[in-house]
């Protein structure tokens, strides 16, 4: 069983209560088990490999022996803690698979929200981490001649990642080894210990390798000030260094100690431990030592010039995940492996490119890195490269470049096949490449070819896009193919609506939101506090009604918007604005108890309670809504295949106080928005 937590409470449930009460299996979305495109496979290593995800034996062992459970759902000691644990997976494999079918950023945050409520504890503790990344792209990166989005994209990087660890066995073999694991178990798939140490490490190079682009974008800006003006990098423009670092890199005691205690080496500050890394798995074959890696990296934010007036955000984004998980984590349970994925974040973006392996130099090129060279570094060097779709442009040339809008993938075989999709909109741009590129055949091929980035780098004979990625890394047990092509790309399946604020974080709504009913006077802390009280099934419930809000509102023609516009505003829904959000929101709770794993049923409502108990007694009521979180049905719930307007039966069958549910607390979002300075709701009509 995939989610064995699960099935456990079935069977106690079965035999307190003499039939199948619940919970079931979730299903595995995205075609099975034989699929091989990226949202199955990606789907299922979360899904089949990844059982027991952050079970604790000792716990589950002290809830035996008291009959007491640990673990939290809508309120705490509701659920053993590993059923919590279970849960807790699904919601990151439901988030990820929102996120495959959409691409929009706001499905993008929920994936890291569940990863760091996963592996950090407490998304609210390092939520700037990743907030601060989202406020900067949107808001600074049109001043930009170059730049594309590293938000989404990095989750696109998380997926094919699991998807490569779901069908390649030379990779889960080498991953093994070189964290020495059974390579057996790895082979067959038996071993659920070496995917959740892939998962969490994983993740975290993957959805934090580009954390570092607030510092990036600041020299950028400077230079596109100067590049409008035709001036090329080089000597004798204006840039930004970075200074004063100690902050960022310096070690305190504690922290030398414990990398004392891993490598047996003292330590100040973090380049130290990281040069330390990469010589130790590197500097061997391509001819480094520890001191040469040390002086690279620390003049990365100091003196740009000598990297051809560039600046690396990889450097900053390993140092800023250090300080998180310094934070998150604690030092003491900082270990090898964090490193590694800090190693790997400071070597994808340059760093390995032109000042190990010196690529582009046929004279000095040492080499594309192999997987068993360091496996994360390998996974993230080649992901980076092959996600190139669907990137929101934000550079004033990058918006009028022709960029894939998607992709297909097929990973058969341990393979890479992609197909890479072109707006067939822009096939005037394409056929003029073609019949230029033809021309330059025909001349003799003199001078450099024609180029319509990045489709030529895919279309032309040379194949650039392919030719580099085996100059970066070793793909000889990847075997690679890639083909470019066009077809017509609908905008509409993004699902994006006028609503918009350069500042409001859904983190944030969702705490207002769930705090509506308390005094306005509570303290966002203490706000904050109680919502993380929840399980992450529910902070993540109350997250999507922030996010569906946008929907709504455009259902009934308003939006809302931090910027001054010469629309009517709107202070409370009407009647009849309300009876179209209403069913909507229905719908969107129904959906998401389906995916969820939830069915319909009144068994906790009807079957006995243990030892005698009054079900109408205070304690009897609350032994009631924790039944129903341990069966995981529930009375308003729907089953199996069900359209928007049999939904909408249900709805007009529910009492009045059911129906409340569903539109009561978007009014209260009109009161919650006005504290979000300058944000109003405004109607179209």
């Amino acid at each position: 069983m995939a989610y064995t937590a699960l099935e456990k409470m079935r069977r106690r449930n079965y035999a307190l209560y003499g039939r199948d009460t619940g919970p079931c299996q979730p299903s595995l979305a995205g075609g099975g088990l034989e699929r091989t495109d990226l949202k199955s496979a990606a789907l299922r290593f979360i899904h089949e490999r990844c059982e027991e995800l952050k079970f604790d034996s000792g716990i589950e062992q002290t809830e035996e022996k008291t009959g007491t459970f640990r673990g939290t759902s809508l309120k705490p000691g509701q659920i053993p803690y590993n059923m919590q644990m279970d849960i807790n997976r699904l919601c990151l494999e439901r988030a990820l698979e929102r996120f495959i079918d959409s691409g929009v950023a706001e499905d993008a945050y929920e994936v890291y929200y569940c990863f760091m409520e996963i592996f950090f504890g407490d998304y609210s503790r390092s939520k700037k981490m990743v907030e601060l990344l989202a406020e900067f792209e949107s808001n600074g990166s049109s001043l930009l001649m170059k730049h594309r989005d590293h938000y989404s994209h990095s989750v696109y990087v998380f997926a094919l990642g699991l998807a490569l660890y779901e069908t390649n066995k030379a990779f889960r073999r080498v991953f093994a080894e070189f964290y020495h694991l059974d390579t057996d178990e790895v082979s067959t798939g038996r071993s659920c210990r070496a995917a959740n140490l892939f998962l969490e490490f994983w993740g975290l190079t993957s959805l934090f390798h580009d954390i570092g682009y607030p510092f990036e974008l600041p020299f950028e800006q400077v230079l596109s000030y100067f590049e409008v003006e035709h001036v090329d990098r080089g000597r004798g423009i204006l840039y930004l260094a970075y200074h004063d670092l100690d902050r960022l890199l310096v070690l305190d005691e504690s922290a030398s100690a414990r990398f004392g205690e891993l490598y047996g080496k003292s330590f100040g500050r973090v380049t130290e431990v990281l040069a330390h890394d990469l010589s130790a798995k590197l500097g061997e074959r391509y001819g480094f030592s520890r001191e040469e890696m040390l002086d690279i990296i620390e003049r990365k934010p100091t003196a740009p010039a000598d990297f051809g007036y560039y600046m690396d955000h990889a450097f900053f984004s390993a140092c800023r995940l250090y300080r998180e998980l310094e934070k998150s984590a604690g030092i003491g349970n900082i270990g090898r492996m964090h490193v590694d994925a800090l190693s790997a974040i400071v070597l994808h973006n340059s760093l390995f490119k032109y000042s190990i392996a010196f690529y582009r130099e046929t004279e000095k090129y040492k080499g594309p890195l192999r997987m068993k060279d360091h496996p994360l570094a390998y996974m993230l060097m080649l992901c980076d490269e092959l996600q190139c779709w669907d990137r929101t442009a934000y550079g004033r040339n990058t918006r009028t470049e022709l960029h894939p809008m998607t992709a297909e993938f097929d990973f058969a075989g341990g393979g890479i096949h992609a197909c890479y999709y072109y707006d067939s909109a822009e096939q005037d741009k394409i056929d003029a490449f073609r019949e230029s590129y033809r021309n330059w055949e025909i001349n003799g091929e003199k001078g450099p070819a024609p180029r319509l980035k990045a489709y030529s780098d895919m279309a032309e004979k040379e194949k650039r896009f392919t030719s580099e990625i085996k100059l970066i890394v070793d793909i000889s047990e990847v075997p690679l193919h890639i083909v470019p092509s066009t077809k017509q790309y609908s905008r509409r399946s993004k699902h994006t609506f006028l609503s918009d604020s350069n500042f409001l974080h859904l983190y944030d709504l969702a705490v207002a939101l769930h705090g509506r009913n308390r005094d306005p006077d509570t303290p966002t802390e203490e706000l904050e506090r109680q919502f993380e009280a929840l399980s992450l099934e529910y902070q993540l419930s109350t997250l999507n009604r922030a996010k569906y809000f946008s929907r709504c509102l455009d259902a009934i023609r308003c939006f809302y918007t931090d910027k001054p516009v010469d629309y009517a505003m709107v202070t409370e829904f009407t009647p009849e604005q309300a009876a179209v959000i209403a069913p909507m929101e229905h719908e969107r709770w129904i959906r998401e108890h389906q995916m969820m794993g939830w069915v319909s049923g009144t068994d906790y409502e009807t079957l006995p309670l243990p030892d005698g108990i009054n079900p109408d007694t205070p304690k009897g009521r609350e032994m009631r809504r924790a039944m129903r979180e341990q069966m995981r049905c529930h009375k308003l719930a729907m089953e199996g295949t069900v359209t928007s307007e049999d939904i909408r039966n249900h709805y007009r069958s529910l009492s009045e106080e059911d129906q409340g549910k569903d539109w009561k607390p978007f009014n209260s979002m009109l009161q919650i928005l006005k504290k979000f300075d300058g944000l109003r709701i405004y109607s179209l009509d």
